[in-house]
């Protein structure tokens, strides 16, 4: 520690390398990824580390799509998006009515972010979606080569429900990989089971190309032994498919969204914008390398 250290400076100093990421630029990927953020239960962290991710990699130079296909509408919230009844929506996009493109605007976290937003109409669409030919494809058709590539999109997350319905059923038909966020607490890996073996049917029937590629450990509390063994017990199941990094619990990162802000445009200077930073530019480094890609995340299961 040099005698100039202070912890005043210290965060100073993390908060720029998030603010001035100039010279902390993150690698584009080989080929464009298409990632669901899944997983059932509700309050692990999915939407906050959806746009946590995209924002980091945004503002360090790769061009992000997220789609919130949750009725809540807490990612477009949280990206400064209004998603009013009445706003185009991923509700319109799914039944055909207008274009992804129409659809996307720009983020006020970043001009690298795009948000495709979430209405309250959305509730609906699994009752009107039950009816429609290939309901299970909506969104991968709306989601296409065409629309992303004139959209100009490295990555698209797309933020689930905390269900397993007929919206997440269209995100694993449109993804071909899932990041899941599990929680570093006691029930953390209840209904997982579910989830792993609804991936494998929609696999198995509907999109052979999907595989979890990326587990990402949220919520981390040091100074409790059970977030410690959750960890090991997690990292020993899936392997290398968990980040090395681990989001801990923060009260900025639960402020953040009140505020309609990520918690790097909320407070960078915190550990959570820091470590929402790194483990973004793990999902980076992965997509640069290519090896994000095959069975080896199916590891385990």
């Amino acid at each position: 520690m040099s005698l100039g250290w202070t912890p005043i400076a210290d965060e100073a100093e993390r908060a720029a390398r998030v603010l001035h990421p100039d010279k902390h630029g993150m690698p584009r990927p080989v080929g464009r990824r298409v990632m669901g953020v899944a997983n059932q239960k509700g309050g692990v962290g999915k939407t906050t580390s959806t746009v946590n991710v995209a924002a980091a990699l945004a503002v360090h130079g790769v061009r992000v799509l997220v789609v919130d296909l949750d009725p809540q509408g807490n990612a477009s919230t949280a990206l400064g998006v209004e998603h009013r009844t009445g706003t185009p929506s991923v509700y319109e996009v799914m039944l055909g009515e207008i274009p992804l493109e129409e659809a996307a605007v720009v983020s006020t976290a970043s001009p690298n972010l795009l948000c495709v937003p979430a209405t309250i109409d959305l509730a609906g669409a699994e009752i009107e979606l039950v009816s429609m030919v290939a309901r299970e494809s909506r969104l991968s058709q709306a989601l296409n080569e065409e629309s992303l590539s004139r959209l100009d999109v490295d990555y698209v997350l797309i933020d689930c429900p905390p269900s397993l319905g007929l919206l997440t059923v269209n995100a694993l038909v449109a993804a071909s990989e899932v990041l899941i966020p599990i929680q570093c607490e006691y029930y953390a890996l209840e209904g997982l089971g579910q989830l792993l073996s609804n991936i494998d049917l929609v696999r198995s029937h509907l999109n052979t190309s999907l595989h979890v590629s990326t587990i990402l450990l949220t919520m981390y509390d040091g100074r409790t032994k059970l977030a410690d063994q959750v960890t090991s017990e997690v990292r020993q199941h899936f392997g290398p498919t968990v980040l090395r990094t681990v989001i801990p619990r923060s009260v900025k990162v639960s402020e953040a969204p009140g505020y309609s802000q990520t918690v790097l445009a909320y407070d960078p200077g915190s550990r959570g914008a820091l470590s929402y930073v790194d483990a973004a530019r793990e999902i980076a480094e992965h997509g640069a390398s290519g090896s994000y890609r095959g069975d080896a995340a199916a590891g385990g299961r």
